[in-house]
């Protein structure tokens, strides 16, 4: 249902190559360019979910919310841990140490948790049991 999320930026230049390298860390790439506006987007297929920076349209500055969090599924818990050592390679911050929430089993939850160059948190998450 959700086709892509869009954080804001103050710094359109680092925010892209922050994304591009994490994307393109899982396969995806930058989709579409709109230089006006500075809106970039960033997926793995044009029908996949996929996530967008810009700078705000109001013109006020960006400010990551407090309680929003853009997640990020993959396939496998070594890909939750490459993303956020990715980030935190790139300059983001941790937010919370790759790892299982809860119980193991079909329903575990293995996590990570990080926040971009603007604040705005991100999570990487897979799903199951372990891989």
């Amino acid at each position: 249902m959700i086709g892509y999320v869009t954080v804001g930026t103050n710094d359109l230049d680092k925010a892209r190559e922050f994304y591009a390298a994490l994307i393109g860390a899982l396969g995806g790439s930058e989709l579409m360019r709109m230089e006006d506006s500075g809106f970039t987007m960033y997926g793995t297929a044009w029908d996949a979910p996929g996530i967008a920076v810009t700078r705000p349209y109001d013109g006020n500055p960006a400010e990551a919310g407090n309680g929003h969090m853009t997640a990020l599924v993959v396939d496998s818990r070594a890909k939750v841990d490459m993303l956020h050592a990715k980030a935190l390679e790139l300059g983001g911050t941790c937010e919370g140490e790759p790892g299982l929430r809860g119980p193991e089993g079909d329903q575990a939850f293995y996590g990570a948790y990080f926040r971009d160059l603007d604040g705005n948190k991100l999570c990487a998450f897979k799903l199951g049991p372990a891989d």
